[in-house]
């Protein structure tokens, strides 16, 4: 399709990946809103077994005290967590199954060059929007990104998360082994959140270096518009 300034419209997100993404969009900012509500009722954070309102602390947050959140936010966050968890790992057997994982997300051999990512770095610290091929693909420095988050920080926040469950450190204990204890997991959970929140500020801000409207209406119906000068010599991103 083209319009008047002979711009190509192209389809880039199919349907199940439009649909991961808001899935794990909403299931995240509910775990954010439920994951503030539980830290205040103990905005400390310490390494080891134990920790408590009125114990030495390595990390005191200026945060209030406030008991009176904990319980929806419990309910929430689990929720969240795990419908986040299905939607993940389906997400992520569907990019192995078809491919998506090794097509899309890992860099291309030409992303790994020292010149393409100087570039890409110069390009991220000007704000500059892609342009021509980059312009269907995502660049390296997107790629690394979503592959750490998919692949270590969201794995690392389930695990974390699990080892404060007495029900399933009980069953499986060597998570006290991995993370150093339940206050060590639970440091270490809300570090990896922190990662997560700047993650996502970072997307939101891309998204708007690239083009809001255009961004998002592809996540939204899966079509995408693109400037004449656009190479279509693969098959756009699909996620």
């Amino acid at each position: 399709m083209t319009d008047g300034t002979k711009r190509r419209t192209v389809f880039r997100h199919r349907a199940w990946v439009r649909l991961a993404h808001w899935l794990n969009a909403a299931a995240f900012g509910a775990l954010v809103v439920s994951g503030i509500a539980i830290l205040l009722a103990l905005p400390r954070l310490f390494w080891g077994e134990t920790g408590a309102n009125d114990a030495p602390a390595a990390l005191v947050l200026p945060l209030p005290v406030n008991l009176e959140q904990t319980g929806w936010g419990r309910n929430l966050h689990f929720l969240a967590a795990w419908i986040l968890v299905l939607n993940g790992g389906l997400y992520l057997l569907a990019s192995l199954a078809g491919g998506h994982l090794r097509r899309d997300l890992l860099p291309d051999r030409d992303q790994l060059a020292p010149g393409h990512l100087a570039r890409e770095i110069a390009d991220h610290a000007r704000l500059r929007a892609p342009k021509g091929r980059e312009a269907l693909r995502y660049n390296a420095l997107q790629k690394i990104a979503y592959l750490a988050v998919i692949l270590g920080l969201f794995p690392l926040m389930v695990l974390t998360g699990l080892t404060m469950s007495p029900g399933v450190t009980a069953a499986f204990p060597e998570l006290f082994t991995l993370f150093g204890g339940r206050q060590s997991a639970r440091t270490l959970h809300f570090v990896f959140a922190c990662l997560l929140v700047l993650f996502l500020l970072v997307h939101v801000g891309q998204v708007f270096v690239g083009g809001a409207v255009n961004l998002t209406r592809s996540m939204i119906t899966g079509r995408f518009t693109v400037p004449p000068d656009a190479p279509v010599s693969r098959e756009p991103t699909d996620a």
